[in-house]
């Protein structure tokens, strides 16, 4: 019979696989057609209602491009759509958010010493904040400030460095990170699914019709899609942030959060420009660079430390820590884990516990049960390269722990 913990693991690993694969079909296209429309160029006899055109060579063959405004005069019969690459890159990141900060909220999602509420609470604050986001910036694109691209920009930095200041106030560092990378992501998704297929089926309808679509649709799909090209890089950064602790372990981790905001906009200003053929803003990577050493800067300030007295197991740890084999996979974990994964780590060269997990009490060892046994127990990912020699008894001792289930 397959272990319960194995196949969660490796469903998590599915779910992880299929929301990286989406993400880079959808930002591929996203990319690409941001970078089209900027290139589109403008000379005498173009087809009407042609706003541009562009040549491109890809795959030993050239390709002719043009863009209609708003649309051609009649519907072609063949039209492809680019939405389910945003649909299915949301879906699986919620499902793999719901696998590990929701399946495992008292150990991923909840830091009692930031904010003390039951599993329950934790995931609905969750998921009531990603809701409230994508109302919030559709109002105010919607509001007379959405006129401006450039106002509506700086307010939507306003709000998403409020949030990323209230996310740590409400969840651990690692999860303020991942939801604020949700919380960004969940409104392009929304754009997505609300606004750009939504205005393009209207457009689709129109010409079946017989009419003439509205400007004013193809408009607004336009700029909620250059938002999304703004916003793709520091989703990406914030979804990888997990794994290091420097970024999301530190007093300033929402200040970093802001600062990777505007990273990503420098970066993306200039492959923009590029593209639309207006020169090359080589400041953009200066100042990208200056801004990525302030972070490391921030980032130098001491991690946040749990406080040992207020870190309690869980109901489930609690099982675990009255397990008859509990005392043995402790020793096991004290002599041979414990050293890097302390408050202060005691191994050359490691100054912060690995992901900030923290292994050098009764409790900490046991709300982190799960992840012992899968890491050093039933493989040998940890310690890397068993640099402090467990045997294959201490591994078995570790499985036969997890195992037992707390069975005392």
């Amino acid at each position: 019979m397959l272990d319960f913990a194995i196949a969660w693991d490796w469903l998590t690993f599915a779910a992880r696989w299929l929301h990286v694969v989406t993400a880079i079909a959808w930002i591929g296209s996203s990319f690409y057609f941001i970078a089209l429309d900027l290139g589109l160029t403008q000379k005498p006899g173009l087809p009407e209602g042609v706003y541009g055109e562009e040549w491109q060579v890809h795959g030993g063959g050239f390709y002719h491009l043009q863009k209609y405004l708003v649309a051609p005069a009649e519907m072609p019969e063949h039209l492809t759509w680019f939405k389910w690459e945003a649909y299915t890159t949301w879906m699986s990141g919620a499902f793999l958010m719901a696998l590990v900060y929701y399946g495992s909220a008292d150990l991923y999602l909840i830091d009692r010493n930031v904010l003390d509420v039951p599993a329950w609470g934790g995931i609905l604050i969750s998921v009531v904040s990603l809701t409230i986001g994508w109302i919030v910036y559709d109002f105010l694109c919607k509001s007379p400030i959405g006129k401006s691209d450039t106002g509506l920009m700086l307010l939507l930095y306003a709000l998403l460095v409020c949030m990323a200041w209230g996310y740590t106030h409400l969840f651990s560092g690692r999860a303020t990170f991942v939801h604020l990378g949700a919380f960004t992501a969940t409104i392009m998704s929304a754009n997505v699914f609300f606004i750009i297929i939504p205005n393009q089926t209207k457009v689709v309808a129109a010409l079946k019709a017989g009419e003439k679509p509205d400007p004013a649709l193809g408009k607004a799909a336009k700029q909620r899609s250059l938002h999304n090209n703004y916003l793709t890089l520091p989703v990406i950064f914030l979804m990888l942030s997990n794994h290091y602790p420097l970024a999301f372990a530190t007093p300033y981790n929402w200040v970093i959060a802001s600062l990777v905001f505007i990273m990503g906009v420098l970066i993306r200003h200039y492959f923009n420009t590029k593209h639309a053929r207006k020169g090359t803003p080589n400041w953009t990577w200066l100042v990208t660079g200056i801004i990525f050493i302030l972070i490391i800067w921030l980032s130098t300030n001491p991690i946040q430390r749990v406080d040992e007295e207020a870190e309690l197991p869980t109901r489930s740890a609690e099982k675990m820590m009255a397990s008859a084999h509990f005392e043995e996979a402790r020793d096991v974990v004290l002599s041979r884990c414990s050293m890097c994964h302390a408050a202060e780590p005691v191994w050359e060269g490691i100054h912060w516990a690995p992901k900030n997990v923290l292994l050098d009490t009764d409790a900490r060892i046991a709300n982190h049960a799960r992840e012992i046994y899968m890491q050093a127990g039933l493989s040998h990912a940890m310690p890397p390269g068993n640099v402090t020699d467990i045997p294959p008894e201490e591994r078995a001792a570790l499985v036969r722990w997890y195992r037992a289930r707390g069975d005392s």
